[in-house]
């Protein structure tokens, strides 16, 4: 019987940083209510990176815990991609830093700049490497300090994001080249780069030459979200070759709780399916939906051999969607 080549995840890992902002301690120093955030957007708290860490250093716990979920170590990584839009240098990539840190071999290692898309994107390349056999054990990692982007003056974004990572392991699989395999079982990506002006940072090296604010026009990036998001959850379930109403666990970018509501209603989808951890997690970008795995995986949720539909959307604008069968 002929097989496929699966790309499996077999360990998933997420970190936090300790310190905890509510609310209520960001109206403090913002001219907002813990009512006006919730109403608008779900979040109750972030967490916030202390001062000396960098996004490789949250992006290593979560690595180092999804090797040891996985039974593997650093010495077996061959390939690492990070999704970050926050990385501790300009270059080298980060993944590269992620790589000396945790004491990987020479291998592949870079990012993938696709905002809060990043790791759905980084997820495809990884998948292009470990299911044509050229990655044995391959770490991919959403890492984001989201919050030095804020301008805490526009209470409109500030209170929006927080900072976090996830990784998972994959490996390759041997499958019947059907949707009862385990691993990566289809994707759709998008990009609209005429849709800038929505959601981007007003800096950058070769234009600014500073890092830059995070800027949003928060009613246009709703509107898009629900529409796009659910266009590309299909494409990918068709590319699958499954139903929506098939899936175990609906797995969102955590962006705003009545986004992951729209979505799911636009889909079908029961709200018991939906994994939400933008109420303790607030916007993560790239981290966010490998935290939400790793928290409903620790929780009991997410069981093996359970279909899980993973998307997202960020600045660009860039959206996906991805089928996994855990």
């Amino acid at each position: 019987m002929n097989t496929v080549t699966r790309s499996v995840v077999t360990g998933v890992g997420g970190y936090l940083p300790d310190e905890v902002v509510t609310n209520d301690d960001l109206a403090k120093f913002v001219d907002t209510t813990d009512d006006w955030i919730v109403e608008r957007t779900g979040i109750h708290a972030r967490h916030r990176a202390a001062p000396e860490q960098a996004v490789s250093d949250l992006a290593l716990v979560a690595a180092q815990r999804a090797l040891a979920a996985a039974g593997r170590t650093a010495a077996e990584v061959d390939l690492i991609v990070v999704g970050t839009t926050t990385p501790d240098l300009t270059f080298p990539a980060t993944a590269t830093i992620v790589q000396r840190k945790l004491g990987a071999p020479i291998g592949v290692a870079f990012d993938v700049q696709a905002v809060c898309s990043g790791f759905v994107y980084a997820l495809s390349v990884a998948d292009g490497f470990v299911a044509r056999g050229r990655s044995r054990c391959a770490l991919v990692i959403g890492a984001e300090t989201m919050t030095r982007l804020m301008d805490w003056t526009d209470r409109g974004t500030c209170v929006l994001f927080g900072d976090g990572a996830g990784a998972v392991v994959l490996e390759p699989g041997e499958g019947k080249g059907d949707t009862d395999d385990r691993g990566v079982l289809g994707f759709a990506l998008r990009a609209d780069g005429t849709k800038q002006d929505l959601l981007y940072v007003d800096g950058g090296v070769s234009t600014s030459g500073d890092i830059g604010k995070l800027r949003m026009q928060g009613n246009q990036v709703f509107r898009h979200a629900v529409v796009n998001i659910s266009e590309a959850v299909l494409a990918a379930a068709a590319d699958a070759g499954v139903d929506v109403a098939d899936v175990d666990w609906f797995i969102p970018h955590q962006a705003n709780q009545r986004i992951l509501e729209g979505v799911a209603k636009r889909l079908g989808i029961d709200p018991a399916k939906v994994v939400s951890t933008v109420a303790t997690h607030a916007n993560t970008s790239a981290a966010s939906i490998p935290l939400a795995m790793d928290q409903a995986i620790a929780d009991g949720r997410i069981k093996p051999g359970q279909l899980l539909l993973l998307e997202a959307m960020g600045g660009g604008l860039t959206w996906g969607a991805c089928v996994v069968r855990l």
